[in-house]
């Protein structure tokens, strides 16, 4: 189980999360919306075990998770095999195992020509391939992102959210996913809540009934997704 049980943490005199209980079902993406500075950034560094709360319990399924950050977080003395295999090195994979894994992501992500570059060497997008590679290539418990394709053009965005959801299809896990683009969440989200703080608090919750892999930007269903999250995101819609 992946949850947050009564849940309080604060910086100082900045209360961020007050009693809040939230549990992420086994292979759901839950996708969380909301202003910036509401704690969200917060509530997945708990789940990702960086951060303790103040009180309560956090829950989390045996195994490592994957974390994407805003920023691609790429050590620059490493190459982009080297980067999407740290991982790996550091649960102690054989090397020839984890050179088999790292072939298969830089294969699946489009950068097996790039192996051998450093990433200052690479686009923006090519970074967060890698970011998304590392992730990957631990076969995560559970994976959290926090609006990892935010400085990115449209086309690759959806791109690498096609890329997302082809590999949570391929090996179903509970994802947190933090992003301000409702189109993302509407493509993405099984559950999507929309959120206010601090301290952090739901103001809505909108369930999706098509499976995340058979939507597409255009289907009825995501464009009313879309809609009721840019009333409910839009100022005067409270």
């Amino acid at each position: 189980m992946l949850a947050l049980e009564h849940v309080s943490k604060a910086y100082g005199a900045r209360l961020v999360l007050k009693d809040l209980s939230l549990t992420v079902g086994e292979g759901e993406i839950l996708c969380l919306l909301g202003p910036s500075g509401c704690g969200k950034t917060t509530l997945l560094n708990l789940l990702a075990g960086l951060i303790a709360p103040d009180s309560g319990l956090v829950r989390r399924p045996p195994g490592p998770p994957g974390y994407v950050f805003q920023e691609p977080r790429l050590l620059p003395w490493r190459t982009v095999e080297e980067n999407v295999g740290l991982g790996l090195k550091a649960l102690h994979v054989p090397v020839a195992q984890r050179r088999s894994v790292v072939a298969h992501y830089l294969e699946r992500l489009s950068l097996r020509e790039a192996a051998g570059l450093y990433p200052h060497q690479l686009s923006g997008g090519m970074r967060q391939r890698v970011a998304l590679g590392r992730a990957f290539a631990v076969n995560p418990a559970y994976l959290l992102l926090d609006e990892p394709f935010k400085s990115l053009d449209i086309a690759l965005r959806l791109q690498l959210v096609q890329l997302l959801l082809d590999e949570w299809q391929r090996a179903p896990k509970p994802v947190v996913f933090v992003t301000h683009d409702i189109a993302e969440a509407a493509l993405t989200g099984q559950r999507i809540m929309v959120l206010d703080g601090a301290p952090l608090t739901v103001r809505e919750q909108i369930l999706v009934d098509t499976p995340p892999g058979a939507r597409r930007p255009c289907d009825p269903e995501v464009l009313e997704t879309e809609a009721r999250l840019y009333a409910l995101l839009t100022p005067g819609s409270r």
